[in-house]
């Protein structure tokens, strides 16, 4: 007894040795290019792969495509040529630039994300059109649904908290493009109904829809990681459209903030988020795209200056080494969980497009990080 207990004390020993050195080593930007790269050229060769069960490739222009366009585009800014601009351009082009097939539904927003990044680099009205004249629409005659889970036409507006990342940015953008405050002011008013409904004040978590305020799993409120992380990685999206002054920016901030500040006290040791953010003695399996957007969203907020370096580099170190080393040698981002609505399973060896977009956003703010130009 004796001897193991010594004996553990030295692997444990090692163990925090290898931790200490890992954390005092620098990230290189070089290195994350090459990761991005890899892990976007596989996803562009693999592009219609079916995921999640599906019998048929994803549409182009659903929300799962759409999430991956979102950070895919921040790559492409990055890249050392137009390959990736080329290769979004041609699914705008292909599509007509609509958005997809539901009017009022948040995830067939999400693609008008990429739209907006494609019309800001070629100045075509032609890609921002379809999108301005639906949103128009949507103004003109907003859904008188409620937020109910399951009453008619629920859907209809955010009551589930992954629409906080699928739609808002878009009106953000339109706002800042355009400069018309119409778009603001709808953002505002549906973004604040939902956050009153759906977050919880004493946990700063947002509950991924009115089913599960009620729900207890082995004793703890159930929040969705991936659900969490479609919202903060939203709100990075939405303020970087936003001016620093303004009253939006700073209810926006309040609100990332104080979910800031519950994400790194919850983090797991080894550098992700429990797909069940309260109970990680329950779900112990990595993660990858949840705990991928809480990446980016909190290495944005120490780039952009709104979080203090000394309090969250650390865990966003921690955080990217984890999301890095779940990519194969083939650029394939491991341990996605697949679509879903609440806390699940993940594989090592299963993968989403929107997990890939998720890396990809993760990786641009960490490169700007550590000093990538």
């Amino acid at each position: 007894m004796r001897f193991f207990t010594i004996r553990l004390l030295a692997v444990c020993l090692v163990f925090i040795t290898i931790n200490g050195i890992l954390s005092a080593q620098e990230i290189k930007p070089s290195e994350v290019k090459a990761i991005m790269q890899k892990v976007a050229d596989r996803q562009i060769e693999h592009i219609n792969d079916l995921y999640s069960g599906h019998k048929v490739p994803h549409h182009p222009l659903a929300w799962t495509k759409g999430a991956l366009y979102v950070g895919m585009v921040k790559w492409a800014a990055m890249a050392d040529d137009d390959k990736y601009y080329t290769w979004l351009k041609s699914i705008g082009a292909e599509n007509e630039w609509m958005l997809h097939k539901r009017q009022y539904h948040a995830d067939d927003h999400t693609v008008g994300q990429m739209y907006a990044e494609l019309y800001r680099k070629y100045g075509e009205e032609k890609m921002l059109e379809p999108t301005k004249k639906q949103f128009g629409f949507i103004m003109m005659h907003p859904s008188q649904s409620v937020l109910t889970w399951k009453t008619p036409y629920h859907q209809d507006r955010w009551n589930w908290c992954d629409a906080l990342f699928m739609s808002p940015p878009v009106w953000a953008k339109l706002y800042n493009i355009t400069g018309e405050r119409k778009y603001l002011d709808f953002l505002m008013k549906e973004y604040k109904a939902t956050t009153d409904f759906l977050f919880d004040k004493k946990e700063n978590l947002f509950y991924r829809d009115e089913s599960y305020i009620s729900k207890r799993d082995n004793g703890t409120k159930v929040f969705w990681a991936r659900g969490n992380g479609w919202v903060f990685a939203g709100l990075a999206n939405i303020m970087t459209e936003l001016n620093p002054q303004s009253k939006e920016y700073k209810y926006f901030l309040k609100l990332y903030k104080k979910m800031a500040k519950k994400l790194l006290e919850i983090q797991t040791p080894q550098g992700h988020w429990a797909m069940s953010l309260l109970g990680q003695d329950y779900y112990p399996t990595p993660e990858t795209s949840g705990s991928s957007f809480y990446v980016f969203g909190l290495a944005w907020g120490v780039n952009q200056g709104i979080l203090e370096k000394t309090d969250y580099i650390d865990a966003v170190k921690k955080g990217w080494r984890a999301m890095a080393g779940h990519v194969n040698k083939d650029g394939m981002l491991g341990y996605v969980q697949p679509i879903g609505a609440g806390p699940g399973k993940a594989w090592p060896d299963k993968s989403e497009v929107y997990g890939t977009g998720a890396f990809l956003a993760a990786g641009s703010e960490i490169y700007k990080l550590f000093g990538g130009k």
